[in-house]
Parts: C-alpha cells; sequence; structure tokens
C-alpha cells in the first residue's frame, strides 16, 4: 500500500468538511489507487454526490487493502444497495458482521436492506437486534417497529415504540410512518404530536409534505371519530390542489383517501367510490391498493351496486397476498392453516389428568368475550364498557401472549397445562394482569372485559387460569361474518391469507368452531350466547338476559353503548365506525345479495349453521 502525501489527504479532509465534494473527487481521482485515505475520503464524496457505483469501485478497493476493517466493508454494503445491486449489499454486510458482531450500525443498515426487499422477517430481526444492542438507537426502534407494524407483531411493535412520545423530532417521511404505528397502538396525542413536530424538507417539498401531514391528521381524527376536526384538516387539502399535483405524488393518493373516508362517513358514497376509483390508477404500493379498493367496495355495497363489489375485491385480495407472500411465504399453500391454536386440542382423557390448582379470586376472574371475528364482538365490547362496573381494554392478545410465554420456557401447549403448578399458572396470571395495566391502569375494583375474537382457539388456557370466568360467545349467520371479513382489509399477513377467498374463510370458520365445540363439551364452561340478530330485535331484552348473565342488578347503562363509543377517541377494531350509532338491521342478511357466490361454501358452514339455528 503506497502511502498518500500528508498535504493530500489533508486537502481531501478539509474539501469534505467545507462540503466541497467536486474538489474532494477532483484531489482523489489523481491519486493512485492503493492510497488508503484517499479512497475512503474519494468514496465518501462520490456517494454524498449519489455517484453510488464508483463509491462503491472505491469501497470495494479498501475492502482489497484492508481486508479486516468491518467499516470498510459496510460502506460498501451501503453504496450497492443505493447503486441497486442488493445481492453484492448483503454480501458485504454480511461480511462487516462476521468482523463487527455487535456493531449496531452494521445490523441497522442490513435491516433497511431487508426492508428495501420487503424481507418483513429478516428486517425485523435485523433491526430488533440493531436496537438490543443500542437502545438509545431511535432510527433502529422506529424501522424495527415499521417491520413488526407490516407483520402483524403487535407486541413487537408497542416494544419498540416505548418512550417514542421522548423521541427527537423526525424527518417528515419518517413522522408519517411513526405516527400511523402509534395511532394503531391508540396514542392518537403522541401521533398527532409527532406530525406536528415533523422536520419538513427544504424547497417546494416542504408544501407537499404539509399536504402529506394534513391528509394524516385528517385521517386520524375520522379513526378516533373526531369527525368535524377532521373536516377541518381537509380545508388544508382542497381536491383541485390534489388533481394538480403529479400522478405518482404520495400527497395526491393520500389526500384523495382522506377525502373519500370522510364522504363515506358522510353517507356520500358516489364521492367516496369515484375518489377511490381515482387512487386505483395510480400507481400504488400493495398497502395503497388494497385500501383503496376495499373503499370502493364498500361504497359500491352501500349503493347497491353488487357486481361492482367483487371486482374491487379481488383487486384488494390481490394486493394483501402480495403483501401475504413476503411475511408469511408458508401460509399461501393451499392446505395450509392460518388460524394459530386450531389444530391444538385437549380431550377428555387429557382434562382428568389435569393436576388441582387452587382456584383465583372473582374478582380476578375476567369477562372473556370471544366469536369470529365481525360477529359483533365490538359491539358488546362497547355495550359492556358503558357499564360502570366494567372496564375494557380494547382488543389484546394477551391470553396468546401467555401461550408464547409459556412455550418459550420450553413446555407445550396445551399438553402441558396438565403439570403446571400453582406458582407457575400464579406466575402467567401476573404476567396476565400485569400487560392489563399497563393498557387500563384505572381498572380498580371494576371487572376487566378481555375481549379478543380468537379467544375462542384458546379456551383450554382460559380454564386453566380462570375456570370460573364468564365467557360470552357472538354469533352472527356465518354467512353475513364471511361476507363482512371478506370485505375487510385486516393488518394481521395470516388473516389476509384466510381472507383471500370465501372458500378459504368457510374452511377457517367451520374449523375454529368445530375446535370450540369440541372443547365446551370438554370443559363445560360458563357460557353465553349472544346473538347479533337476536339483539337487534329487541335490544333490552338481550340486555337482560346479558345482565342477569353477569349478575348484574341494573343492565341498563349499556344501553348507552354508542354515546360512550363516541366518547372513547380510539378503537382499533375495523368496527370503530360502527359502533357509535343506534342498532340497525342493516347489517343483517346481507349475504343474501351474494348468494350465488355463497352456494358453493354452503356446504361446508351448513353444520355450524344447523347447530346454531340459522337457515340458508
Amino acid at each position: 500500500m503506497s502511502a498518500a502525501p500528508n498535504h493530500l489527504v489533508e486537502a481531501m479532509r478539509k474539501a469534505y468538511d467545507a462540503g466541497d465534494m467536486a474538489r474532494v473527487i477532483a484531489l482523489g481521482e489523481g491519486a493512485a489507487e492503493t492510497n488508503e485515505p484517499v479512497l475512503l475520503w474519494l468514496g465518501l464524496a462520490r456517494y454524498a454526490c449519489a455517484r453510488y457505483r464508483q463509491a462503491a469501485s472505491a469501497f470495494a478497493s479498501l475492502t482489497r487493502l484492508q481486508p479486516q476493517v468491518s467499516a470498510y466493508w459496510n460502506n460498501l454494503g451501503l453504496a450497492c444497495r443505493q447503486d441497486g445491486d442488493m445481492a453484492a449489499s448483503e454480501q458485504a454486510f454480511g461480511k462487516a458482521l462476521a468482523l463487527a458482531p455487535d456493531d449496531a450500525d452494521v445490523h441497522y443498515n442490513l435491516g433497511l436492506l431487508h426492508l428495501h426487499q420487503r424481507r418483513w422477517v429478516l428486517a425485523k430481526q435485523s433491526l430488533m437486534h440493531a436496537a438490543d444492542l443500542s437502545p438509545a438507537f431511535v432510527e433502529a426502534r422506529l424501522q424495527a417497529a415499521h417491520a413488526c407494524y407490516v407483520g402483524g407483531d403487535n407486541e413487537g411493535q408497542q416494544a419498540m415504540l416505548a418512550g417514542a412520545a421522548k423521541w427527537p423530532p423526525q424527518s417528515g417521511e419518517q413522522a408519517l410512518i411513526l405516527a400511523a404505528m402509534l395511532s394503531a397502538q391508540g396514542e392518537l396525542e403522541i401521533a398527532l404530536d409527532t406530525l406536528a413536530r415533523a422536520q419538513l424538507p427544504d424547497g417546494p417539498a416542504a408544501g407537499i409534505m404539509r399536504l402529506r401531514i394534513a391528509a394524516q391528521r385528517s385521517a386520524l381524527y375520522e379513526r378516533g371519530n373526531q369527525l368535524d376536526r377532521a373536516r377541518r384538516e381537509l380545508l388544508q387539502l382542497p381536491l383541485e390542489v390534489l388533481d394538480r399535483l403529479p400522478a405518482d405524488d404520495d400527497a395526491r393518493a393520500e389526500g384523495w383517501s382522506a377525502h373519500a373516508a370522510l364522504a363515506m362517513r358522510d353517507a356520500d358514497y358516489a364521492a367516496a367510490a369515484a375518489l377511490y376509483r381515482r387512487m386505483l390508477t395510480l400507481t400504488l404500493d400493495d398497502q395503497h391498493r388494497a385500501r383503496a379498493a376495499f373503499g370502493l367496495a364498500a361504497a359500491c355495497s352501500r349503493m347497491n351496486r353488487h357486481d361492482e363489489i367483487w371486482p374491487a375485491l379481488r383487486t384488494a385480495h390481490d394486493a394483501q397476498l402480495n403483501i401475504a407472500q413476503d411475511i408469511v411465504p408458508e401460509l399461501m399453500q393451499p392446505d395450509s392453516v392460518p388460524l394459530q391454536m386450531a389444530d391444538r386440542l385437549v380431550d377428555r382423557t387429557a382434562y382428568r389428568g389435569w393436576q388441582p390448582l387452587p382456584s383465583s379470586p372473582a374478582g380476578r376472574q375476567p369477562v372473556f368475550v370471544v366469536g369470529f371475528p365481525r360477529s359483533g364482538t365490538t359491539l358488546l365490547e362497547q355495550m359492556l364498557d358503558a357499564h360502570p362496573d366494567f372496564r375494557s381494554m380494547d382488543e389484546r392478545a394477551f391470553i396468546h401472549d401467555l401461550i408464547e410465554a409459556m412455550e418459550m420456557t420450553g413446555q407445550q401447549y396445551p399438553g402441558d397445562l396438565a403439570n403446571l403448578t400453582a406458582a407457575e399458572a400464579e406466575q402467567l396470571r401476573a404476567v396476565y394482569f400485569r400487560r392489563v395495566a399497563q393498557v387500563v391502569p384505572d381498572l380498580g375494583t371494576r371487572r376487566l372485559v378481555d375481549k379478543n375474537p380468537l379467544n375462542m382457539l384458546c379456551l383450554p388456557m382460559i380454564m386453566r387460569l380462570f375456570p370460573q370466568a364468564r365467557i360470552i360467545l357472538c354469533l352472527r349467520h356465518p354467512c353475513d361474518v364471511l361476507l363482512s371479513c371478506y370485505m375487510q382489509s385486516f393488518r394481521s399477513p395470516a388473516f389476509m391469507v384466510l381472507c383471500s377467498s370465501l372458500q378459504r374463510l368457510a374452511n377457517g370458520y367451520a374449523h375454529a368452531f368445530a375446535h370450540w365445540q369440541q372443547h365446551v363439551e370438554v370443559f363445560a364452561p360458563q357460557v353465553l350466547e349472544w346473538r347479533y340478530e337476536a339483539v337487534v330485535e329487541d335490544v333490552d331484552a338481550n340486555l337482560a338476559r346479558l345482565g342477569s348473565f353477569l349478575d348484574l342488578a341494573d343492565p341498563s347503562p349499556m344501553a348507552r353503548f354508542a354515546e360512550h363509543a363516541s366518547g372513547k377517541g380510539f378503537i382499533s377494531t375495523p368496527s370503530y365506525a360502527q359502533v357509535t350509532q343506534a342498532i340497525n338491521r342493516k347489517a343483517v342478511d346481507r349475504w343474501q345479495a351474494h348468494r350465488a357466490m355463497f352456494e358453493p361454501v354452503l356446504p361446508v358452514l351448513r353444520p355450524t349453521m344447523q347447530r346454531f339455528g340459522y337457515t340458508g
């Protein structure tokens, strides 16, 4: 390796510090290719000028000169990624990590590469590793949370976003991502503050970013049922301004989406449909394409344009399957089982072998609201939450988390439930209530409502820890359930796969209820069947029945659920708008307008329909 004259290296350094990249490059390109300091400044200057291929050439020379220096491999990986050579970039980051396995920056850069490649699972692993190595590495935490968000890992996302309210201001683009994730956790005020503190780019791009931020603020307010505030934000997004933007400008699609959401809330379905159609003419990523197509299907449904619903839904599900393919490729096979726990059973013989456990106090026995998604679980949750004796915590997967915690210790679920000691059971309950306390610290003496539809697949864990718990099974005509699920945009990749066709949905529905029925026969839990159609016909009679089941002296406060839900601010489930309205018959027998589409799946559904007294 030949040495570069000190005055040349110093001149390049000063030019770089002064931002004169052209001079750095001019000085360096005339020097020998074996001068290590010259190559470093040359590579950095080329990178700063977006001359990524030339930068990669300089960094590659450095790795040949000093193959033991991790930073040179890291720089090579960055340049190759920017140049579009993903294979070379991944190889370079791999070399860097082999030399410096605890370098958080390299793990972060590899995670960003995987994000770019839409390899979400690998991205999450690399980014969370970076955050673990450097807990104050805000950028790593934010991007790790984003990978969790896309992959449906709510617990991981929440862990990565802990303390986000105190993070420094983010760039506009990052602030939009962060605000979306925070709002999904119910942190509306922190999300809005994140947008308020966003750092705008220089020049004309600042105006575009302001439009995008206004669009997201409107969407957040609409999602939080604060419609007047949402409409005020739209005043900053006149349609004529959005229409003049370039077709590939994100502000146009995001602004149209915000206008369409408010049009749907105002029952102007034709205007909403027109905006969603315009969005679908743009070049959108899969997430935005799915959202627009689902919106179009909903608007067409409200206008009874049934022939237009199904093409829109096919577009939506195709986009969602593209997303799921990158996250849960193992579920893409037709015979896969997207519903977790659906094959884990406890039979009568195994149940008789369970070791007795001390009973937990009555005050620590939650009320569990279960049922297949879109069966009215959110409506019932809001009814219960409107009563002063109860407190709900929105939809949480805490029972599923206990199963994962049990398996992380090497125990098998549900088989090893039989051998749980009293101490182990109490430890699991303590974990559960610690998580509850993080969400509802004001629970006090009120009874907890744990609403998670697919806890119906976790009955063994519920019965082991809370054997005296009251469980309410929400029922609705299976075809209406399937139609609602098929028309809904779910964030869980497994549910994207499950809901990708009526046939797959029907199989999953039948499987879930067969699983439930087997466990009901084994455990004989205290269950109330809560039928949506019966509630629609006679709310008061069903509230009285519910009050009797839950030992309530006065169930009447539950009738004020719509007013209560309107004041909650954030409801995480897709029913956030419906539960702020009075009960009506609009959602009963919707499937009959699409009967021809359901004929092929009726044989799969009939056993469950007959068991619960539904016809079709």
